[in-house]
């Protein structure tokens, strides 16, 4: 669904932010791609969808190679729609319904489809009665399940989020990531940008680790948090299930596991559950 190949990208003060980036998503796939602040998440998504155009290399969408002109970056941007990190860069209509209905005009779509699309997209992300409101009177968390709902009216294939979840108190955590996963098992695809290592496990399917521009570890969850050289370069942290389970092994309270660490609750109890057999 989304392929990137040898990206390269540098800013105009000639930084180098992506160094050769080979990225892969397959179709109904939730992959995470995890590294610290400045790592280059932000500007390959931005790459992906033309905002930005690498150096070199080349990204293909569904298959096809991303071009430049409008016309090819209007069928890029229909297939596959980014979430910003900052709600605030995204939403700037007067009103919640406004904004949401964005897209889809600028897609020519008629009035009805339009209203119907802002609808149901409002009604997925638990803003329906919040069409006039202004958004700069909502929460944090409503603001990002404005941005969410704009992208989803669109009907994208692909969706793309930066940090979907910072900012955020735990119920709003929850309520982005149970989304995610309801719009991923009705068959969208999507890729995630995170800091958050424990949510990481509980969703991806795959996980790419990013440090300075360059991709150095990927993989399932499990491949990559029991890969300690990578965790040690990508300044990451361990889940904190695994984090339990590598200090009881330190203190001798467990053996055998040989840095082979449950790394969700649900593995954890399996493990501990075991061991107590």
């Amino acid at each position: 669904m989304l392929k990137a190949e040898n990206i390269f990208y540098s800013y105009d003060d000639g930084t180098k932010a992506l160094k050769g980036i080979d990225f892969q998503i397959s179709q109904g796939e939730i992959v995470a791609l995890v590294g610290k602040n400045g790592a280059g998440k932000s500007t390959l998504f931005l790459n992906f969808n033309g905002i930005l155009r690498p150096d070199e290399g080349n990204i293909f969408v569904d298959g096809d190679m991303l071009k430049y002109d409008k016309k090819s970056l209007i069928k890029c941007r229909q297939k596959l729609g980014i979430v910003f990190q900052n709600p605030d860069d995204q939403i700037f209509a007067p009103t919640v319904e406004e904004d949401v209905a964005f897209g889809p005009l600028n897609l020519k779509l008629s009035q009805d489809e339009t209203q119907k699309r802002v609808s149901e997209a409002l009604k997925r992300v638990g803003m329906s009665g919040f069409e006039k409101k202004a958004p700069h009177n909502l929460s944090g968390g409503q603001k990002k399940r404005v941005a969410i709902a704009g992208i989803l009216a669109m009907k994208p294939e692909i969706m793309i989020l930066d940090e979907p979840t910072s900012g955020l108190d735990p119920v709003g955590v929850r309520k982005i990531i149970k989304l995610l996963k309801e719009l991923n098992n009705e068959g969208m695809t999507i890729l995630i940008s995170t800091h958050d290592v424990d949510l990481v496990v509980e969703y991806a399917d795959k996980v790419y680790v990013i440090v300075d521009g360059e991709i150095i570890g990927k993989g399932t969850p499990n491949e990559i948090f029991n890969n300690m050289e990578i965790i040690k370069k990508a300044n990451l942290r361990l889940p904190l299930i695994a984090e339990l389970f590598k200090k009881l092994e330190e203190n001798g309270k467990i053996t055998g596991l040989n840095n082979n660490y449950p790394l969700t609750v649900k593995e954890g109890y399996e493990k501990i559950t075991e061991i107590l057999k």
